[in-house]
C-alpha cells in the first residue's frame, strides 16, 4: 500500500511543512525555512507567527475590524442606570397610585394576621401601572410577614407565557416543591447539629421536644421521608389530576397564607377556559394547613362575562381599576424615573413633556412612554452627543411604531395573514380605495398558492375588522347609493417592512411572483 503522505511532496524540498508518519506511529517533525533562508524548529515558527501578528497587518478591513467597539466607547454614557426605564423594574415608589396600593393593602393585610384574604381582580388598559403596583405591594407584604414571623407567600404567574392549567398547576407545585425541600433541609440540619451536641451532653435536649437521641432520629428519618414524596412534576406528562395533586399536597405541608398572582389572566382563561380557577378558588374547602388568595391581573374588563357563575362571584370578590394616566401624571412618572436613570443635566428640557404627551395619545401608557425615553436616550448615545433632544424623541418614537407594527403583524393567525397579503398586493399594483371584494379574490387565489383553506367572504370581512381594530389598516364603510354600501380599505403601516414580515413566515414566504388579479373597477 502506498504512503499517500511520503508521496505528498518532493522529500528534498526544505520548505516543505508537513509531519510524516512513521509504521510504528512516530511523528518526524521536518523544519521551516524563513524568508532569511535559515531553517526554524517549529518553537521558532512560533515566535515568527506572533511576531508578525503584533506587527499589524497593512490590509485596511483587518485595521476597520479591529477596535469595532473602541469608537462606540469614547463618548461619554448618557445613562446611570438604564434598567429603572424597563418594564420589568419595580419602583421604590408608584406616582398617582396611592389609592389603588392602599386599596390592595388593606385587602391583604388580613394574611398577616393568618387569615385568608379576599380574591382580588385588577383591571385596566396596558401601562396603567397594575403589575408593578401588585408587584410593589406583594413585595411589601413578604417583607412585613418576614418581620413579625408570619408564614406568608407571594406566588407570581406570567399567564402569557404559562397559558395552560397543567402549566400553571405545574409551576406552582414545583415552587412549593422547592421551598419545601429547603425547608426540610434546614431542619434536618438543626436537628443534626443538635444532635451531635446531645451526644456530647444530654443537657442540650433541655427545653427541647426531644426526651433523647432517639427522638432526634425519629424526626430526622420522617423528614426524610416527607422529602423523598416531593417529586418534581414535569412540564408534559402527567395527568391533570396527578399534577393538581402534587400541586396541592406541596402548598399545604405547613401552614401558610399564599397569595397566587395571576398576570394577564384573561390570556389563560381564553386559552384553557376556567379550569384553573375554578380549581384554584375552591382550594380553600380542602386545605388542612395553609390557606390561598388569587389575584388576578387582566387588561380586558369583559374577559369575566365568559366565566362560570361560580368562579365568576368567587374569583371576583374584590375589584380594582385602574385609569390612564394622563399626560401631566406621565410627566411626573418620567421625571421620577429620569432623575436615577440619566446622568447629570442629559434630557433637554423638552423631551419629558413630549414622550409624556405622545404616550398619552396612546391611552395613558405609561411603558410606552418610558420605552420612547429609553430608546431616545439609545439614540442619543449612538449619536455620540452629550444630551437627549427632542429630535431623539421623534426618531424613537417612528422606531418603536415600525417595532410594534412587525410584532403585531409576526403574531397574526395564517389566515389574517394571508388577507393583509393581499391588501398589500393590491395596493402595489395601484389600487386605491380597495373594496372587500376585490381582497377576497386575491385572497383565494393565495390560499390556493399554497394550500390553505379558504374561508367565507363574511369571515374574511370580519378579520379585515380586525386588522382595523389592530391599526394595521384602516377600512372605512362607504355609501354607493343603489349599490349598497361597502368598506374602503388601505394600509396603516409602511408597506416594505410589512411585507417582508409576512414573507419571513415559512408558508407565505412559498408564494412566487404573485401577480393580483384585479377587478375592472368603476369609481362613481
Amino acid at each position: 500500500m502506498t504512503d499517500e503522505s511520503d508521496n505528498s511532496a518532493p522529500a528534498s524540498d526544505p520548505s516543505t511543512t508537513e509531519t510524516s508518519n512513521d509504521a510504528d506511529g512516530s511523528d518526524e517533525q521536518l523544519d521551516v525555512e524563513t524568508d532569511s533562508g535559515t531553517s526554524t524548529g517549529p518553537s521558532d515558527l512560533d515566535d515568527v507567527i506572533l511576531d508578525n501578528l503584533d506587527a499589524g497587518s497593512d490590509d485596511p478591513s483587518d485595521e476597520a475590524s479591529r477596535g469595532l467597539f473602541d469608537d462606540l466607547l469614547e463618548g461619554e454614557p448618557i445613562f446611570e442606570n438604564k434598567e429603572v426605564l424597563r418594564p420589568s423594574y419595580t419602583p421604590h415608589k408608584l406616582p398617582h397610585r396611592e389609592e389603588q396600593i392602599n386599596n390592595m393593602a388593606t385587602i391583604l393585610v388580613t394574611a398577616l394576621r393568618g387569615d385568608t384574604p379576599s380574591n382580588i381582580l385588577i383591571y385596566g388598559k396596558t401601562g396603567t401601572g397594575k403589575t408593578a403596583s401588585a408587584k410593589f405591594v406583594s413585595e411589601e407584604l413578604e417583607t412585613t410577614s418576614q418581620k413579625y414571623e408570619v408564614p406568608c407567600e407571594v406566588e407570581y404567574i406570567n399567564c402569557e407565557v404559562t397559558d395552560t392549567q397543567y402549566r400553571v398547576l405545574a409551576q406552582l407545585a414545583n415552587k412549593f416543591i422547592d421551598k419545601n425541600v429547603q425547608l426540610i433541609d434546614d431542619r434536618i440540619a438543626e436537628l443534626e447539629d443538635l444532635r451531635s451536641r446531645a451526644r456530647e451532653n444530654t443537657v442540650a435536649l433541655e427545653e427541647t421536644a426531644f426526651g433523647s437521641l432517639d427522638d432526634i432520629e425519629a424526626e430526622i428519618e420522617s423528614l426524610e421521608a416527607d422529602k423523598a414524596e416531593f417529586e418534581e412534576v414535569p412540564m408534559t406528562g402527567w395527568p391533570t389530576d396527578r399534577v393538581y395533586s402534587s400541586f396541592f399536597d406541596a402548598v399545604d405541608y405547613h401552614e401558610r397564607v399564599v397569595v397566587i398572582m395571576l398576570d394577564e389572566i384573561d390570556k389563560l382563561v381564553e386559552k384553557s377556559g376556567d379550569d384553573t380557577l375554578y380549581n384554584l378558588s375552591r382550594m380553600n374547602s380542602e386545605l388542612e394547613n395553609s390557606r390561598v388568595s388569587i389575584m388576578g391581573i387582566s387588561n380586558d374588563l369583559k374577559f369575566t362575562d365568559f366565566l362560570d357563575p361560580r368562579v365568576k362571584s368567587s374569583l371576583g370578590e374584590e375589584e380594582i381599576v385602574f385609569p390612564p394616566y394622563d399626560a401631566n401624571q406621565l410627566r411626573d412618572i418620567l421625571q421620577a424615573r429620569s432623575d436615577v436613570a440619566f446622568k447629570g443635566d442629559a434630557l433637554t428640557e423638552d423631551v419629558i413633556p413630549l414622550c409624556a404627551a405622545f404616550a398619552a395619545q396612546e391611552h395613558g401608557d405609561a411603558r410606552r412612554a418610558l420605552d420612547l425615553l429609553r430608546t431616545a436616550g439609545e439614540l442619543a448615545e449612538r449619536d455620540q452627543t452629550d444630551n437627549v433632544l427632542e429630535d431623539h424623541v421623534r426618531q424613537a418614537q417612528e422606531k418603536i411604531e415600525l417595532d410594534r407594527v412587525v410584532e403585531v403583524v409576526r403574531t397574526l393567525p395564517t389566515q389574517s395573514k394571508i388577507v393583509l397579503f393581499a391588501i398589500i398586493l393590491l395596493e402595489k399594483n395601484g389600487v386605491h380605495n380597495i373594496n372587500t371584494g376585490e381582497v377576497f379574490n386575491i385572497y383565494k387565489n393565495l390560499c390556493e398558492e399554497i394550500d390553505a383553506d379558504i374561508l367565507t367572504q363574511r369571515r374574511v370581512t370580519d378579520l379585515i375588522s380586525e386588522l382595523d381594530m389592530l391599526g394595521i389598516v384602516n377600512a372605512v364603510v362607504v355609501s354607493k347609493g343603489r349599490y349598497g354600501r361597502t368598506k374602503e380599505i388601505s394600509l396603516s403601516v409602511p408597506t416594505e417592512e410589512t411585507e417582508a414580515v409576512l414573507l419571513s413566515d415559512s408558508r407565505l414566504g412559498d408564494i412566487d411572483d404573485v401577480q393580483p388579479f384585479v377587478q375592472a373597477r368603476f369609481d362613481n
